[in-house]
């Protein structure tokens, strides 16, 4: 019986060719074949790391038709190594239906650890990383941007999204109309190259920037959108049932004791409890 071949998931740099990793480049040395969403790029990248192998074009506009060949090399035995054009297949790249099908047939996938910009962006942008979520590409029509903005208004984890120079104008103006004016935006540009750039601001600071300096309009780009603050992060000091229940445990209790069990009854800040009972006696 023939043993099965191994899908490979390499990732390729985003911009400094330095950050491959050794596995990614004996991977690609090694495996049968390589599937390439740009064969003319993958090759390009095969020069400069000194790799010989054979490569074929797997995109999204072939995906579909060609994965059945491909899992047929594989049930021959065949191993074969997916890349994209950069960064990590399948985070907003093809290789979704080949990779369901090989799960489907029960043939080995494994993905390498590598770049990816998301990841990239995420680490260094300032912003929540317990909780995001990732978004792709925005609708490329206003109004179903704008469409996709409001249902993120409300979205209580970091956003990302990627977006391209000639729509980032757009783009920005449509958050800073949907998003209002209290919304923190992060611009990651060019992650890992020379002009590499974190920009942060409100969209309609961030559109001023971008449209005095026009060099900021320029290469790849990811937007991160903080997450929609809460209820309790918005409104002026303590709820005001907390402030009744502070007002009567005072009655019988130090401040400091009733501030605290305030805080623990209605999932309250303790020292803005305080700070609000300070305040309100001074006042009186």
């Amino acid at each position: 019986m023939t043993e099965q071949g191994i899908l490979y998931i390499v990732p390729t740099p985003i911009g400094n060719l330095g950050d491959i990793t050794e596995r990614a480049v004996k991977t690609l040395a090694e495996v049968a074949a390589i599937a390439a969403e740009d064969t003319r790029h993958t090759r390009k990248l095969m020069q400069h790391y000194g790799i010989q192998n054979d490569v074929f074009a797997l995109h999204e506009h072939n995906e579909t038709q060609r994965v059945d060949a491909v899992i047929e090399r594989l049930l021959q035995g065949d191993s074969l190594a997916l890349v994209s054009d950069a960064g990590t297949p399948l985070i907003n790249d093809p290789g979704y239906v080949l990779v369901h099908r090989c799960r489907e047939r029960g043939l080995k996938v494994i993905a390498l650890p590598g770049a990816c910009a998301v990841t990239v962006a995420l680490s260094a942008a300032g912003l929540p990383t317990d909780r995001f979520a990732f978004e792709g590409f925005l609708p490329s029509k206003p109004q179903q941007r704008r469409a996709k903005l409001e249902a993120l208004k409300i979205e209580p984890r970091t956003v990302v999204v990627y977006e391209s120079p000639h729509r980032i104008l757009h783009t920005l103006a449509d958050m800073n109309v949907v998003l209002g004016s209290g919304r923190q935006i992060v611009l990651a540009r060019e992650l890992t190259k020379q002009f590499e750039t974190y920009l942060n601001g409100t969209a309609a600071e961030l559109l001023q920037v971008l449209t005095d300096d026009t060099n900021q309009q320029r290469g790849e780009m990811v937007l991160l959108i903080a997450p929609a603050q809460s209820e309790a992060d918005v409104r002026d000091g303590p709820g005001e049932a907390a402030k009744r229940t502070l007002l009567l445990l005072l009655e019988e209790l130090p401040l400091k004791k009733a501030a605290a069990m305030t805080a623990k009854i209605h999932d309250e800040r303790k020292n803005e409890l305080y700070q609000w009972a300070l305040e309100n006696k001074n006042n009186e």
